[in-house]
């Protein structure tokens, strides 16, 4: 009897959570709608995918397929680690990210202050109209007009010289531009775009602050340092820990495009020793060590990144 009555009350209290549950869906179910594509699109492109990773450990022949294809254990890490041409892509991987994270990160963040500060709202919306644009143009027409302009028959060269057989400026010839160019290529492209977020953050500044700082009488300088910094250090902590996560990403599609111009002995990153070996070469297997050791050295940099932002005292990306 009394196993009953529990049964019952178990009963009553659920049905007003499941109804509660079912009138929150379809009070929500247009925002579930919109965000459905997103979970389809993580889902299968970033979790399901990854059950690939399993030919790292396989001789993976496509025509026999995953299952069939012989287990062979760690040999593939050790035909990977043998090869020079992996570790060269690794050298220059790293000395890139450290370019693009040491050159690249402060210049969004110096853009959007100098948009901040702008008084005007008409000249503020035209240069954020004009910097936001490069971003949506791809990498194949970015790299045409770097080469239009400073390539051999290029603007400068027209400029510096009448003469079409002698080259003044050529930098897509020399191996050692080719860091450099991939940074301002980055710069001319993506820093607007960059600036969204950080000009977000700005735009939640209290003004009293700024206000106060004016009557003890500090500069634009000071109220910078001591005002704006301080009051957005979270988002710039944010988006560092998030940039130091995709930081071996140093970009496929740029790399790719000048990567025969600047020789593959100076322009071979990861992401292209992957695509080359796998794709080009056939050796599935190795390109998918490369690929997975790359995702847990991601990984580990971004448990690192979020450790470190807790002992500074911030938010980090999670708990």
């Amino acid at each position: 009897m009394a196993a009953t009555a529990a049964a019952a009350a178990t009963s009553s209290a659920a049905k007003p959570r499941d109804r509660t549950r079912w009138a929150r869906f379809r009070r929500d179910k247009v925002l579930l709608l919109m965000m459905l594509p997103g979970v389809l699109y993580f889902g299968v492109f970033q979790y399901a995918a990854q059950l690939g990773n399993i030919i790292a450990f396989k001789d993976y022949v496509p025509f026999v397929g995953i299952k069939d294809s012989a287990w062979v254990g760690f040999q593939q890490f050790s035909t990977l680690f043998a090869d020079p041409d992996f570790w060269h892509a690794v050298r220059n991987t790293f000395e890139l990210a450290l370019i693009q994270l040491v050159f690249f990160f402060p210049v969004p963040l110096a853009l959007a202050m100098f948009l901040f500060s702008l008084s005007r709202n008409w000249v503020r919306k035209l240069v954020v109209s004009f910097v936001y644009l490069p971003h949506f143009i791809s990498w194949v027409v970015v790299v045409g007009l770097f080469v239009q302009v400073l390539g051999p028959s290029g603007m400068v060269n027209s400029f510096l010289t009448h003469d079409s057989h002698h080259v003044v400026v050529n930098v897509f010839r020399d191996p050692s531009w080719f860091k450099p160019m991939m940074l301002i290529e980055l710069i001319w492209k993506d820093c607007g775009w960059g600036t969204i977020i950080f000009l977000a953050a700005l735009y939640q500044v209290d003004d009293s602050l700024y206000e106060a700082a004016s009557l003890d009488g500090a500069g634009w300088a000071r109220r910078t340092w001591h005002v704006t910094l301080p009051s957005i250090r979270p988002v710039i902590v944010l988006l560092l820990i998030l940039r130091v996560g995709d930081i071996l990403s140093v970009g496929f599609d740029q790399v790719m495009q000048q990567r025969d111009t600047f020789t593959p002995a100076a322009a071979e990153v990861i992401d292209t020793y992957v695509y080359n070996h796998g794709v080009g070469s056939g050796q599935f297997s190795v390109a998918a060590v490369a690929g997975l050791l790359k995702g847990l050295v991601a990984m580990v940099l971004v448990i690192g990144a979020n450790k470190v932002a807790h002992k500074l005292g911030e938010q980090g990306v999670y708990q």
